[in-house]
C-alpha cells in the first residue's frame, strides 16, 4: 500500500503463515488419528489370528495352509501396529517443525511489532507537528421314565406263559436273521457312503484351497490398490512447485507495487517567503 501506516500486506503474509501452521497441525492430527487406527486394527487381526479358531481339525498340507495364513494374518497386524508408530513418529517431526518455526517467526513478528509502533508513532507526531504548523496559516442377543411298577408288571406276565415265550424266542431269532441281513446291508451302503464322503472331502479341500488362495489374493489386490492410490499422492507431490505456490501467493494477495513516497518537510516558515521547501529524506529500497 501506499498508506505509509497501513499494515494490510504484512498482515495479509502473517494470516497466511498461520493458515500454513494451521494446516501443518491439521495433518498431524490426521496422522495421529490415523495411526490410533491402525494400531487398533492391527491388534484385533493379531486376536483374530489367535483367538478364532480355522481348520483345527484339518490335516497334512491344508492344515499346514490354514497354519501359514494364520500367521500371515498375525504379521500383517503387526504390520499395522509398526506403521501406526511410524506415524507416530512422523506426527512428532510434525510437530517439531511447526514449534521450531512459530519460535523463528516469533522473533521477527517481535521486531515487526516494534518497528510498526515505533512507525505509527513517530507518523503520528509529525503529522502532529504538520498540523501545529496549518494553525499558523488559513489552510485529518421331558424327559418320559416308564415306570419301574410297569416293567415288572410286563415281565410277571412274560414269565407266566410258555407259549409265549416261545414265540418270543422265535420272533428274536428271526429278529437276529433280518438284523445280520441289515447289517450286510448297511456295511455295503456304508462302504458306498465312506467313497463318497471321500469323493466330496476332496472336493471341499480343493474348494476351501482355492477359496483361501483368492481371499489371499485379494488382500494382495487391495494392497497393490492402495500402493496406486499412495502413488497418485506421490504424483502429485512431484507436480508440487515452492516457487509457484510462492508466485501464486504474491500475485494473489498483492497489495501493490509501489513503496509510501517519503515523507517530505515542508518548511512552512519560508513559504511566507516563497522559499523553496526543503526535502530532507533518504529512499528506502524495496526488496520482495
Amino acid at each position: 500500500s501506499t498508506d505509509l501506516t497501513s499494515t494490510v500486506g504484512y498482515d495479509s503474509i502473517i494470516q497466511h503463515l498461520n493458515d500454513g501452521r494451521k494446516n501443518c497441525k491439521e495433518f498431524e492430527d490426521i496422522l495421529k488419528e490415523r495411526a490410533i487406527i491402525e494400531e487398533k486394527y492391527g491388534k484385533e487381526l493379531i486376536n483374530l489370528s489367535k483367538k478364532k479358531p480355522c481348520g483345527q481339525t484339518e490335516l497334512n498340507t491344508l492344515k499346514r495352509s490354514l497354519d501359514v495364513f494364520k500367521q500371515q494374518i498375525d504379521n500383517v497386524g503387526q504390520g499395522h501396529i509398526q506403521l501406526a508408530q511410524t506415524l507416530r513418529e512422523e506426527a512428532k517431526k510434525m510437530e517439531d517443525f511447526r514449534e521450531k518455526q512459530k519460535l523463528h517467526r516469533k522473533k521477527i513478528e517481535l521486531i515487526m511489532e516494534a518497528i510498526h509502533k515505533n512507525r505509527n508513532l513517530q507518523y503520528k507526531k509529525t503529522m502532529e507537528v504538520k498540523q501545529t504548523c496549518f494553525c499558523f496559516l488559513p489552510y485529518g442377543a421331558l424327559l418320559y421314565l416308564f415306570s419301574l411298577s410297569h416293567f415288572w408288571q410286563l415281565f410277571l406276565k412274560l414269565a407266566q406263559t410258555k407259549s409265549a415265550l416261545e414265540d418270543c424266542d422265535r420272533s428274536y431269532q428271526q429278529s437276529v436273521i433280518t438284523l445280520e441281513k441289515i447289517r450286510e446291508e448297511w456295511q455295503k451302503e456304508h462302504i458306498k457312503a465312506c467313497e463318497f464322503f471321500e469323493t466330496q472331502e476332496c472336493e471341499r479341500i480343493n474348494y476351501f484351497r482355492n477359496a483361501l488362495w483368492l481371499h489371499v489374493n485379494q488382500l494382495s489386490q487391495d494392497c497393490v490398490q492402495n500402493d496406486q492410490k499412495y502413488e497418485e499422492i506421490r504424483k502429485s507431490l512431484e507436480m508440487c512447485s515452492i516457487e509457484k505456490d510462492i508466485d501464486f501467493f504474491v500475485n494473489l494477495r498483492k497489495t501493490g507495487s509501489l513503496a509510501p513516497a517519503p515523507v517530505v518537510y515542508e518548511n512552512y516558515y519560508n513559504t511566507e517567503r516563497n522559499a523553496t521547501p526543503v526535502r530532507s529524506s533518504v529512499p528506502v529500497p524495496i526488496s520482495r
